[in-house]
């Protein structure tokens, strides 16, 4: 695949996941967008990588561990988002809005 390509796919997983951040009002949704937007940047960079340096390990190690961070940010939002719906049963980002601290 071509460079191009794997932008393509990245702004396209970026833009998808954009859209579901602007325009969901689910807790769990708008994590899911935002999953999808990191995953469309996680892309960009590996390409990136891969075609500047495509013998060097540094980017595969690189996007590894954003991958990893990533999966513990996403577990740890769906901990905090299960917490506050038992807690409150707030399921949405505008009934959520009164736990401004």
């Amino acid at each position: 695949m071509t460079l191009q390509a794997f932008l393509l796919l990245a702004a396209a997983l970026f833009a998808v996941g954009l859209y579901g951040v602007l325009s969901q009002q689910s807790i769990v949704m708008l994590m899911m967008g935002l999953e999808l937007m990191i995953n469309g940047v996680i892309a960009a960079a590996g390409a990136f990588w891969y075609h500047v340096a495509p013998a060097a390990a540094d980017g595969q190690v690189l996007v590894l561990v954003a991958v990893t961070v990533m999966a513990l940010e996403m577990a740890m939002g769906f901990a905090v988002t299960t917490a506050v719906f038992r807690a409150r049963d707030v399921d949405t980002t505008d009934a959520a809005g009164d736990l401004k601290g």
